[in-house]
């Protein structure tokens, strides 16, 4: 039985093309046949090297940032015939890398995957060029529980989170989006996401607090337990909460690090009521040199770590909490006129420069804009 073209898609391997002897596979197994990686940057790629990841549990497909467009004829709807095979296959997380996809081919390789046993998808440094292909009568990708963008492209504006919604199944529990664009939803078009606990919007550092208005729509997000704002351009805490309050987003745990956050709120501002839910807020590397007004009154975790306070906060400054991180401060000693200084001649501790790189950090870093000392 030949392969659905879709599914040839997904492992990026157009039959029509031989395999080379005359270069390396771009593919490699592991051992145990769990995980397959691929990486086609030849310009006349071996597509058919990605054979063997049709075994794997774990399939990463970077494919050099060559057009797919010329597949787009291979975006078969009837993709029944191939249903036992492709639930065959042992594949639970993928990501897909480095190309050029007609929209049309990207829902293709989904109503393919719909048959699969698939939980987690990345899509990373996507351009999906073209219109949308007719929405399905109901969802017939795969149930995924995690949902993975970083530096994707969508030629057709906001829409594109409610075009992809209606092939997903209603399963999702994590949605990752960074350095995706355009990141202004179009709330009115998609569906309440019921089961997401986990929405992690960090890395978009022109979000902005206007931003995440448009993006936080209004009562889609009635489970969301964590929401992840690092380096967003977020300004103060203060701005946040008013957002949150008129998405009506109750969310557990918020990180706002790495971003360069303003200790005081708008003169005249006021106060916003914070979700009664949050219970952990996480303000590390903000550069704050003190600490913000208008935080929750009660929390079990406040991280202000890495940032620039040149003094312990006193105790009528800080909600109550269970437990406080400072660690990463340059407080200084009583009569010591200058903060301690590392051997990088900087405000922030050599220590928290290093955790800021392990982590990995967006390129663009607005942080540097408030932590001056890590340039």
């Amino acid at each position: 039985m030949e392969l659905s073209p879709s599914l040839l898609l997904l492992l990026l391997l157009p039959p029509q093309l031989a395999a080379s002897e005359a270069t390396p596979e771009p593919c490699e197994l592991d051992d145990e046949d769990y995980r397959c990686a691929c990486n086609f940057t030849d310009p006349q790629p071996d597509w058919s090297s990605g054979i063997q990841c049709m075994v794997a549990v774990e399939v990463e497909i970077r494919a050099g940032g060559h057009s797919l467009d010329k597949y787009l004829k291979h975006a078969d709807p009837d993709s029944q015939q191939y249903a036992d095979m492709i639930k065959a296959l042992r594949l639970r997380r993928l990501t897909v890398g480095a190309a050029r996809v007609p929209a049309r081919l990207l829902f293709a390789v989904l109503r393919a995957l719909g048959y699969s046993r698939l939980k987690e998808l990345t899509l990373e440094d996507l351009e999906v060029t073209g219109t949308y292909p007719p929405p399905p009568l109901e969802a017939t990708g795969p149930a995924l529980s995690t949902l993975r963008l970083r530096n994707v492209s969508w030629a057709t504006g906001g829409a594109w989170l409610a075009e992809l919604q209606k092939w997903l199944k209603p399963n999702l529990k994590v949605l990752s989006i960074a350095q995706t664009h355009p990141l202004a939803l179009s709330c009115e078009q998609f569906r309440t996401f019921p089961t997401l606990t986990t929405l992690d919007l960090s890395d978009n550092p022109g979000l902005g607090e206007r931003g995440l208005a448009a993006a936080l729509c209004p009562h889609k997000f009635p489970a969301l337990q964590d929401l992840g704002l690092r380096n967003t351009g977020m300004e103060t805490p203060n701005g946040v909460c008013a957002v949150l309050a008129a998405a009506a987003v109750q969310p557990h745990r918020l990180d706002l690090s790495q971003n360069a956050l303003r200790a005081t709120a708008n003169p005249g501002g006021p106060r916003c009521v914070w979700p009664s839910t949050l219970s952990s807020l996480n303000l590390s590397f903000a550069g704050l040199e003190q600490v913000p007004n208008g935080l929750p009154a009660k929390l079990s975790v406040l991280d202000l770590s890495c940032n620039r306070l040149i003094r312990a906060p006193r105790p009528d400054e800080l909600p109550q909490m269970e437990n406080l991180i400072l660690d990463g401060n340059p407080f200084r000693d009583l009569g010591d006129p200058k903060p301690q200084q590392d051997t990088m001649n900087s405000s922030v501790p050599l220590a928290c420069v290093h955790s800021l790189l392990a982590i990995g950090i967006s390129g663009t870093l607005a942080l540097l804009q408030g932590v001056r000392g890590f340039v």
